[in-house]
C-alpha cells in the first residue's frame, strides 16, 4: 500500500508541476485519501469520490447563482447543507457519498469572500474539479496495474438504503446540528476577524466528528500530531532543502521521502491510519505553495491555529450538546434491532 501511495503521489506531483495544475497540495492529498487495502475498495471508493466531487461542485455553482452576493442567504444554505450531509451520512447505506457531498458543497460555500468575481469563482471552482478527479483516476489505474490480484471475498451482507430509525431517533438529528454548531461556530469566528488563514477550523470540525465524544477527542488528537508531524518536516525542508533545489527531480525525492513515511503510517492500524493522511496533507500544504521553491511559513502558523481552534470547538459542543457514549450508541442499535425485527 505505501509503494502504491508513492509511486501515485510522485506522477501527481510530475504531472501537476509540468501542466501548472493549481492545487498540487490537495491533488496529491487525494491519493492519501483514495487508497485503500485491494482493488475493489480502492476502485469503488475512487468512482464513488468522483461522483460526489462532481455532483457537489455542480450544486455549489447552481447555488452561487443566488447566494453570491448575499451572505445573509449563503451563510444559512451552508449550515442547512452540512446539517444535511451528516444527518444523511448516519442514515443512508451510502453515508460517506452523503457526508462527501455535503462537505464540498459547504466548504466552497465558505470562500466566496475571497472570490474577487463570479467568474474568478467559476474558474477556481471547475480547476479544483480537475485538480481532485485526475489524481482519483490515477491512483485506481496504479492500483489495477501494482497490486497482485487477490482471492474471491465472500460477498457482503446486503444493507438497508435507510435506516430503520431515521426519522424516529433523535440522536441522528443531534449528531447533524452539533456538527453543524461546531462548523459555523468557527466560520463565523474566523470570517468576522477576517483571518482566512485558518479555514482549517472549519474543516477539522467537519473530519474529525465521529458519533461518541471519546471517539472524537481521539481522532482530534491524531489530527494534531500528524499535522504537528508533518509541519515540523515542511518547516525543515523550507529551512534546509528547499532554497537549495533547482530541479523538479530533487522536489520529487523529497516528496516521495516523505510520503513514504506517511503512507506506511496511513497504511497502519486504524488506531493510527489518520495520522499518516494528516502528516501528508500537513506536509504538502507547506511544499507545494506553488510552482516555484517557497519559503513561506505563514502556512504552517495558520493551519496549525486552525486546526487548534476546530479541536476545540469540537470538543466543547460534543461534550455538553446532547454528548453521545459508545454504550449510548450500542443500546441504539439493539434496539433498533429490535424493532426491525
Amino acid at each position: 500500500m505505501t509503494v502504491r501511495i508513492v509511486v501515485t503521489v510522485i506522477l501527481v506531483v510530475i504531472i501537476s508541476m509540468a501542466l501548472q495544475v493549481p492545487e498540487a497540495l490537495l491533488s496529491a492529498y487525494m491519493v492519501f485519501f483514495v487508497t485503500k487495502e485491494n482493488k475493489v475498495v480502492t476502485t469503488l471508493i475512487g468512482i464513488m469520490t468522483i461522483l460526489g466531487i462532481t455532483i457537489a461542485i455542480a450544486a455549489s455553482l447552481f447555488v452561487y447563482r443566488f447566494t453570491f452576493d448575499w451572505p445573509e442567504l449563503r451563510i444559512p444554505a451552508i449550515a442547512a447543507v452540512l446539517f444535511a450531509g451528516f444527518f444523511f451520512s448516519r442514515v443512508l447505506a451510502i453515508g460517506p457519498l452523503a457526508f462527501g457531498i455535503g462537505f464540498v458543497i459547504a466548504a466552497t460555500q465558505s470562500i466566496a469572500e475571497l472570490m474577487p468575481s463570479a467568474e474568478y469563482l467559476v474558474h477556481t471552482l471547475l480547476w479544483l474539479w480537475v485538480a481532485t478527479t485526475y489524481p482519483i483516476a490515477l491512483t485506481v489505474v496504479v492500483t489495477q496495474l501494482l497490486l497482485p490480484a487477490g482471492t474471491a471475498r465472500p460477498p457482503m451482507p446486503r444493507k438497508r438504503l435507510l435506516a430503520a430509525d431515521a426519522f424516529t431517533n433523535p440522536a441522528h438529528v443531534h449528531f447533524a446540528l452539533k456538527v453543524t454548531l461546531a462548523a459555523m461556530s468557527c466560520y463565523l469566528l474566523y470570517s468576522a476577524v477576517d483571518w482566512a488563514g485558518i479555514h482549517t477550523a472549519f474543516i477539522t470540525c467537519c473530519f474529525i466528528s465521529l458519533e461518541s465524544t471519546s471517539a472524537t477527542l481521539h481522532k482530534g488528537a491524531l489530527r494534531l500530531a500528524g499535522c504537528v508531524a508533518g509541519g515540523l518536516l515542511g518547516f525543515l525542508s523550507i529551512v534546509f532543502l528547499i532554497p537549495r533545489m533547482e530541479s523538479i527531480a530533487s522536489l520529487v525525492l523529497l516528496i516521495g521521502a516523505v510520503s513514504t513515511l506517511a503512507g506506511w503510517v496511513a497504511a497502519g492500524s486504524e488506531r493510527i491510519a489518520y495520522a499518516g493522511l494528516q502528516i501528508a496533507l500537513a506536509f504538502f500544504m507547506c511544499v507545494l505553495q506553488g510552482f516555484a521553491p517557497d519559503t513561506d511559513f505563514n502556512k504552517i502558523r495558520d493551519r496549525l491555529v486552525g486546526i487548534l481552534l476546530g479541536i476545540a470547538v469540537t470538543t466543547l459542543v460534543f461534550r455538553y450538546v446532547w454528548p453521545e457514549t459508545p454504550s449510548d450508541q450500542m443500546r441504539e442499535m439493539r434496539n433498533g434491532g429490535s424493532r426491525a425485527s
